[in-house]
């Protein structure tokens, strides 16, 4: 395979694992009529693979240190692939949710090696060019998902999307036993299982709470016993990382005020700039009534307006510091939602287009320099910390901003389907679940429409204005670090959201 088999078996499950977060999206209204899933359902399918992912990231990058980067990375890859296998089989709901958590499990394993794998395969010139590959291919996947989804789903079925993970596992594990070199152990490491076992507590139920919130109400005793227990969970995470020798993050970490913001900024752009856009799918399948394939084309304006100016944005602001792209970035993305809520009952996908470019290039100036911005506000000690801190941050905030912004979506639709549909809570829930065509008998078609687009644009408006608030934080509160920090904006490779 010459030199570059290293950087062929690392992108290979790299594409394979993003691919796999955004694929669903178009799915997801083949999903709910196959499976029979209801709008929690759809929201877990998505939401426990990032949920896994997170709480599980710096976890397999202390044991990588232990065991070794290329075995961690090879054994992720297996099960990630034989869990592909299970949710391509799944009978049901339950089930298919339960094999995306251990689909989370395997991508943990892979994402936390990636980059330590590069940097052992490769020096010098070649070590950039292999890592600015890698960060392209992060973001090829993230155009890819949407439009393979929905060419795999109409034309195969949507199993599809997870049998196609199969021969691309099986290509990746045989290329990294064969040609990637291992890492370098270090046997004196620890990995932290309770810190990790507490904050998967407190991540769990803080989503699980707000899933509930959308059936139950913000005040409901489920909510609020959800709520109890990821307060205890972040509670017993604080009080062991304190304790514990060898912590999966140096609480110190959060007495800055630029690290803070940036890892704010993280969970606020993956949840603004990518959640909606599962709800925009079924909007545009279950109510516009287009097929997946188009409706996974009418959401690539925002994925290619990243890959392109992300491709560029890395070489043409070397040297600037990160925070002004990340700051002028994000608000972007807030501009970007708030031009596409201007939908209503009459409108069609040429409505999210402009909106979409413009959240597209805010994606593509943060994602080079979100890594930049971590590393710039810590010491250099601290750097590989705050990397994984921020990957953290990210998938929670995807897994976040699908249930936030799921229950405010059908809270919306709820309000506006009073007086048109008899139980309007449950007709929220299963229009926004994709149940448009059921409720077509009893409810006009003009009102499903209105009041579908009504709870899109709510949810979009909150989106853009937790985007701008936080780009407006960046652009004041992040400062360089002390004593070696790196300040500016990286070569394309820092886009990538392995620590």
């Amino acid at each position: 395979m010459g030199k570059w088999g290293p950087l062929i078996a690392v992108c290979l499950g790299t594409f394979m694992l993003l691919v796999d977060v955004s694929i669903v999206v178009v799915a997801l209204p083949a999903m709910a009529g196959g499976l029979g899933a209801s709008l929690s359902d759809l929201q877990w399918v998505m939401d426990v693979y990032a949920l896994v992912l997170a709480a599980l990231l710096l976890a397999a990058g202390a044991a990588a240190d232990v065991l070794g980067g290329r075995r961690i990375y090879a054994a992720g890859t297996v099960v990630f692939a034989l869990a592909s296998l299970g949710c391509g089989l799944a009978t049901n709901a339950p089930e298919l949710i339960a094999l995306r958590a251990v689909q989370g499990l395997g991508a943990a394993a892979m994402f936390a090696t990636t980059l330590s794998l590069l940097a052992t395969a490769y020096q010098g010139r070649d070590r950039s060019v292999a890592l600015g590959v890698w960060g392209a291919v992060n973001g090829a996947a993230a155009a890819a998902g949407p439009v393979l989804g929905g060419v795999l789903t109409q034309g195969l079925g949507w199993r599809w999307i997870f049998f196609i993970n199969l021969p691309v596992s099986v290509a990746a594990v045989w290329l990294t036993l064969r040609v990637v070199r291992e890492v370098r152990r270090d046997p004196g490491r620890r990995v932290d299982w309770v810190g990790t076992a507490c904050f998967a507590l407190f991540a769990g139920a803080v989503t699980y709470g707000a899933v509930r919130a959308g059936g139950d109400g913000w005040l409901s005793a489920p909510t609020g016993v959800s709520a109890a227990v990821a307060v205890l969970g972040l509670a017993a995470f604080v009080l062991v990382e304190r304790r514990v020798a060898q912590p999966l993050m140096d609480l110190a970490l959060f007495r800055r005020a630029s690290f803070v913001t940036v890892m704010a900024t993280a969970l606020v752009f993956s949840a603004s700039a990518f959640t909606i856009l599962a709800y925009i799918s079924v909007w545009l399948q279950t109510l516009l009534g287009m097929s997946p394939i188009t409706g996974g084309l009418a959401l690539l304006p925002l994925a290619a307006a990243s890959f392109l100016v992300s491709a560029v944005s890395g070489r043409l602001l070397h040297g600037v510091p990160a925070r002004y792209p990340v700051g002028i970035g994000t608000v972007l993305v807030g501009a970007g939602e708030f031009a596409q809520a201007v939908l209503g009952a009459d409108s069609s996908w040429p409505a999210l287009t402009a909106g979409l470019v413009v959240a597209g290039v805010g994606v593509g100036l943060v994602s080079p320099a979100l890594s930049g911005a971590a590393l710039a506000s810590v010491p250099q000690r601290e750097a590989g910390m705050a990397g994984g801190a921020l990957n953290t941050f990210r998938q929670l905030g995807y897994a976040l901003g699908i249930a936030v912004f799921g229950t405010v979506v059908t809270s919306r639709i709820a309000s506006s389907l009073h007086g048109s549909a008899a139980d309007p809570d449950g007709a929220a829930r299963a229009l926004a679940g994709g149940g448009a065509a059921g409720l077509r008998g009893t409810v006009p078609r003009e009102a499903l429409r209105s009041a579908f687009a009504s709870g899109l644009d709510t949810a979009m408006m909150a989106a853009g204005a937790l985007a701008v608030l936080a780009g407006a934080a960046v652009l004041i509160w992040v400062r360089p670090g002390r004593r070696g920090a790196a300040p500016a904006v990286r070569e394309p490779e820092s886009a990538a959201t392995a620590p």
